[in-house]
């Protein structure tokens, strides 16, 4: 669970020295860019742009692979399942008859499995190279968020990582009372559940202790709070925004240009 909350690249990085604002909007510009279409020219320059700025992370490839395997499953998953029964424009059909797999089937599959890695790694390389607190004191500063959502947001993703802590506890609780599954897998399903429902019962109750505690010391209770640092927006975090809208916008012309763009249910 830590490994997939949290930053994990170091903090001397040059993409952790971009403001974190500047980072989500360069993210939310590649989706924006990519959710109105299918064309697999646009999604293939944004992915590999994203990952030529995977050097000036830090971060190792296998760590960034821990971080997003969820992602490539997905994504596998999608372009099988379009590829099998897809209708070629993105649209899953459900058909009993036999399973035709054609090169336009396949074609079509990879490029929504690539549209969904393309649209997902730029946020995950965002909130690898940040950290929570800077996040939290951005959303107050630059977007006038309230100061109590920021902060219930910090809380909340500082305590992510212990539901993993939780989770090994519990597994490790009734292994020691005779609690194993075995090769059952009824029995590892009824186990897998009363494990979740343990961690959500402790979760809940440790979130609850947390907002007393936090309101006992007047959290959020100020109109206008002060913050401890000032984190402004420099030139080169514009400069940065800048860059990465100037190249979705090229990756898009240049989709455009080439015959490949496609909006979505066309």
């Amino acid at each position: 669970m830590t490994a997939l909350i949290g930053p994990i690249a170091r903090a001397d990085s040059a993409l952790a020295q971009v403001h974190p604002l500047a980072k989500l909007g360069a993210a939310t510009a590649v989706m924006l860019a990519l959710l109105p279409t299918v064309d697999p020219v646009t999604p293939a320059i944004l992915l590999a742009v994203t990952l030529g700025l995977l050097p000036t992370t830090g971060i190792r490839l296998g760590a960034l692979l821990r971080r997003a395997w969820p992602i490539l499953l997905g994504a596998v998953s999608v372009a099988l399942a379009n590829a099998l029964y897809g209708d070629g424009g993105g649209r899953v059909v459900i058909d009993v008859g036999p399973l035709e797999l054609t090169a336009g089937d396949v074609s079509s599959g990879a490029t929504l499995g690539l549209r969904l890695i393309a649209i997902a790694l730029p946020g995950v390389l965002a909130f690898a190279t940040t950290d929570p607190t800077d996040l939290a004191d951005a959303l107050v500063q630059q977007l006038r968020l309230p100061a109590r959502f920021a902060v219930g947001a910090l809380a909340a993703l500082r305590l992510v990582p212990l539901l993993g802590a939780d989770w090994d506890a519990i597994r490790r609780a009734r292994r020691s009372r005779g609690m194993a599954a075995g090769r059952n897998p009824a029995r590892a399903t009824g186990i897998f559940a009363s494990q979740v429902f343990t961690l959500l019962v402790a979760a809940i109750r440790r979130a609850s202790r947390l907002a007393t505690a936090m309101d006992a010391r007047a959290f959020g209770a100020a109109a206008h709070p002060t913050t401890a640092r000032d984190l402004p927006v420099k030139p080169g975090d514009w400069s940065f925004l800048l860059v990465a809208l100037a190249l979705t916008l090229a990756a898009t012309a240049i989709s455009v240009t080439l015959g490949t763009w496609q909006l979505v249910l066309t």
